[in-house]
């Protein structure tokens, strides 16, 4: 490898010395700490995600109930809760499986965290009729 006169090669020299050097081990750094309120919201926007896809409820505000969720992070892995409206017919058991196969798959891709189980409830079985018709005032 040639280098100019003068220019040296990059960590070296003068300016500002290598950070890595100067950074204690990262098992002493400390850890970041993700509550488990957020990841109950990244669950519940997969959720609607998943819903909208697997289960062909459109995600828009005047259809069924958005998913509800909740979470329980322990050491690096997290339990998650969800709740939502199917449409009905639909084979409820494959649905949902898929579902809950991609809301793990998402809250792990985005928190890093090891998705041990994944509950969930199906609060109703929308109709079209429920879905187009609204709410009643």
């Amino acid at each position: 490898m040639s280098t100019r006169p003068g220019s040296q090669p990059p960590g070296e020299g003068p300016g500002p010395p290598g950070r890595s050097a100067d950074l204690p081990p990262p098992a002493e750094r400390g850890a970041t700490v993700i509550p488990d309120r957020v990841v109950a919201r990244i669950a519940a926007r997969a959720a609607r995600t998943a819903q909208s896809r697997r289960a062909a409820i459109p995600p828009d505000r005047s259809g069924p109930a958005a998913p509800s969720a909740s979470a329980a992070v322990r050491t690096g892995s997290v339990r998650l809760h969800l709740a939502m409206d199917l449409p009905y017919p639909t084979d409820i058991p494959h649905v949902c499986e898929r579902i809950q196969h991609d809301v793990a798959e998402r809250v792990t891709q985005l928190t890093g965290l090891e998705v041990g189980e994944v509950t969930l409830t199906v609060r109703r079985l929308v109709t079209a009729a429920d879905a187009s018709r609204g709410r009643v005032r």
